[in-house]
């Protein structure tokens, strides 16, 4: 049976508001766990078992190459959900694990290495703390995992800077900042911005009393920015993906509409000197 965590109630409250970082970041873990048989059942298609896309817009790591020649390479995944960009990296030459603080989506992946025959190793572990030793990896990636979800995102820059090897690569794909100003819609409705873009509280859902089921952060792209200065790492890129003519699907606020004028991903890629 897949290990699920207790069932999270439907959300009697949701929006922008301050919370305490601890009931934020722990809320994480609870909410993937309740959601992830959920998440896979809907997205798993587009995903593919052994697929690795940047984000809704669907890019591939196949066509963007952002984490250079993976052939040999020991690569870390963290927020990896059931796994599937690591499944990816396996087949072009990885030595590949996949962490996850979610026990749930850890067992999607576990079905899914036993569908593909891909063993990716799986350790559940907390981003802001690997247990891994110090320069153990060539790469350290995440694909909308970890950092939206915490509150104290320079912890997950400092962990994948401390398991990176001198010159190792660390990319990250979240939100694109801008997004936040706008409503979670993707059509036309949209396109008009209704918050300040650096209003940094956290969307929110909370239940009857109080309690943080589920909270995402936002940051700007200066915050992003500073986060991987302040963990020694340098910024060589930053790719915003334009939403491609072949992607007709709707993944919450993100869609083909909206998608062609503004952007719904930023991906920071950096090295650690």
């Amino acid at each position: 049976m897949p290990n699920t965590g207790p069932p999270v109630p439907p959300p009697s409250w949701a929006g922008y508001r301050d919370v305490p970082e601890a009931a934020g970041g722990a809320a994480s873990r609870g909410w993937w766990d309740a959601n992830a048989s959920e998440y896979l059942d809907e997205h798993g298609d587009f995903l593919g078992a052994a697929g690795f896309r940047w984000g809704p817009e669907g890019l591939t790591e196949a066509e963007l190459r952002l984490l250079g020649d993976v052939d040999g390479a020991r690569v870390l995944e963290v927020g990896a959900g059931a796994a599937q960009c690591s499944r990816w990296l396996a087949g072009q030459g990885a030595r590949v694990v996949a962490t996850d603080i979610s026990a749930a989506m850890l067992d999607g992946a576990v079905r899914l290495n036993a569908a593909t025959g891909v063993a990716v190793p799986l350790v559940e572990a907390d981003a802001r703390a690997l247990p891994f030793a110090d320069g153990a990896f060539d790469v350290v990636f995440t694909s909308f995992g970890a950092i939206p979800f915490v509150p104290d995102a320079g912890r997950v820059h400092a962990e994948a800077a401390r398991v990176l090897r001198s010159g190792g690569r660390w990319v990250f794909s979240v939100t694109h900042p801008t997004r936040w100003a706008f409503p979670d819609d993707p059509t036309r409705h949209g396109l008009t911005a209704t918050r300040s873009y650096f209003d940094r509280r956290p969307y929110v859902e909370s239940d009857d009393a109080g309690r943080v089921l589920y909270a995402e952060y936002h940051r700007t792209v200066g915050d992003h920015v500073r986060d991987v200065v302040a963990a020694g790492l340098r910024l060589r890129d930053v790719v915003e993906p334009e939403w491609p003519g072949w992607n007709d699907a709707v993944w919450g606020g993100w869609g083909p509409e909206r998608g062609r004028i503004l952007p719904g991903t930023a991906i920071f890629v950096t090295t650690k000197d």
